[in-house]
């Protein structure tokens, strides 16, 4: 009888694509998905140990499989990804019914450390850099994307910066690009099967390429190779570090068709104290310079933003000066987040410089009013125009309705029409009410059909 496996995935779109390339692996490997815990012999949590909340769904789903031991059945629990990598056989010691424990260096290994484990017993190994003959472009052409008609392509694994909240660096090591000539053959392929819209991944985009040239980065010109890729109508990436974002960015971004005018630049604080004690790299009034550069060479720029409340030592100032900023920069959206310490990073070690939770909590609201406030006005401007919409399928939260996607990134909601609007496809509609994260719009017209055929999802949540 055919195995079958089912990935649970948290954290980041990486860890997102990881679980892609782990589908692949098990398939070629003559396993089947299934998204049923209780059918499932080989069950693969892919884990995330930079946000706190995914740790908590890790461990509650792991209760779950637990029960399926304890009554004698048959399956094998793996653990990887970046928690997988910090904690190594600490995870064995503490959750007897996991099997095996694989890192983010090791995910091409999966189907063999499965076997040794079959063969061997429980195993961790979690090696301190990567494979050298792990993700290459064949590997990347048999991941099983989630969508048919979107697709994240990895650019580079781990990251050179030394951000002092970030434990990163050390469960992705340094940075590593992928070969120029891979990416350009990947996103090609995936033109071919019907791919229409990719997204760049890396933890510093800007920097892609450095350690191939030994120099400047080759990211501007990957840029303007994937706008040329026939079929790529739409091309994203995540993210850019703002001490990195360079002139030669902002022109291929500009001048490149396929490139969305969506730009994420996380600037974290407003403080430039804070940001020193982040070792973040530039200044916010250099935040701001470039965030003007690109909005004076981009039209209609969507610039999204990440925030940290309460980093330690921050001052009822510091953050005053926060607001300021994001009063100034009135991005599309922020994520915000309230600091919360990793094991292992400097900032975890800034313990008697803790802020106070309740001031925190404050703190947080204010903020969320100051960037909710240009949220919304932004999305009210956009009244009245016509948007191209990547369909994204049925509204998740509005009945009778199909959602689709600007090239801003924006999310529209619009009234389904008789025509049919299958994932995939792009139509145009009017834009008639802007909310803080979402817009209403009516549908005007159906410009392309989905180029792809369809296939099943093998990644679960």
């Amino acid at each position: 009888m055919t195995e079958k496996f089912l990935i649970r995935t948290y954290g980041c779109q990486m860890n997102d694509h990881d679980s892609e390339r782990i589908a692949g692996l098990l398939r070629a490997k003559g396993m089947e998905p299934t998204t049923e815990v209780d059918e499932a012999n080989v069950i693969v949590f892919n884990t995330c140990t930079i946000r706190e909340n995914a740790d908590t769904k890790f461990y509650a789903h792991l209760g779950h499989v637990k029960q399926r031991r304890e009554f004698g059945e048959n399956v094998l629990v793996a653990v990887g990804g970046c928690m997988a990598q910090a904690q190594g056989g600490a995870i064995l010691d503490k959750v007897g019914h996991v099997d095996l424990v694989f890192g983010t260096h090791n995910v091409s290994q999966l189907p063999h450390l499965i076997d040794r484990v079959r063969a061997e017993g429980r195993l961790a190994v979690v090696p301190d850099a990567p494979d050298p003959s792990g993700g290459d472009l064949s590997e990347a052409l048999t991941a099983v994307r989630e969508l048919p008609y979107a697709a994240w392509i990895t650019l580079q694994t781990g990251c050179d910066n030394t951000c002092a909240y970030c434990i990163v660096p050390d469960v992705r090591g340094p940075e590593v690009s992928r070969p120029f000539a891979d990416l350009v053959a990947e996103a090609t392929e995936l033109a071919r099967r019907g791919v229409t819209e990719v997204t760049l991944l890396g933890q510093n985009v800007n920097s892609y390429g450095r350690d191939l040239t030994g120099r400047s980065p080759l990211f501007a010109d990957l840029l303007r190779a994937l706008g040329e890729v026939p079929g790529i109508r739409r091309i994203r990436f995540t993210s850019p570090h703002p001490k990195d974002l360079r002139p030669e960015t902002i022109a291929a971004m500009a001048e490149t068709e396929a490139v969305c005018n969506q730009l994420h630049l996380p600037l974290q604080s407003g403080s430039n104290r804070i940001l020193t004690a982040m070792r973040r790299g530039y200044t916010a009034e250099r935040y701001l310079e470039r965030l003007a550069a690109a909005r004076a060479a981009i039209p209609d720029l969507a610039v999204t933003t990440d925030l940290i409340v309460g980093f330690p030592g921050e001052t009822d100032e510091d953050f005053a000066e926060t607001l300021e900023v994001a009063a100034e920069a009135e991005w599309d959206s922020a994520f915000t987040f309230i600091f919360s310490p990793r094991e292992g990073t400097r900032a975890a070690a800034m313990v008697d410089q803790f802020c106070d939770p309740d001031a925190v909590a404050e703190r947080f609201e204010q903020l969320l009013a100051v960037v909710e406030r240009s949220s919304l006005r932004r999305n009210e401007a956009r009244v009245g125009r016509l948007e191209e919409l990547l369909i994204v399928g049925p509204s998740k939260t509005k009945n009778e309705m199909t959602s689709g996607r600007t090239s801003q990134g924006k999310l529209v909601h619009i009234a389904t029409p008789e025509v049919a609007l299958l994932p995939g496809a792009y139509a145009t509609a009017t834009i008639t009410h802007g909310a803080r994260h979402h817009l209403l719009g009516t549908f005007e017209e159906l410009i392309a059909p989905p180029r792809h055929r369809r296939t099943l999802s093998v990644v679960a949540r």
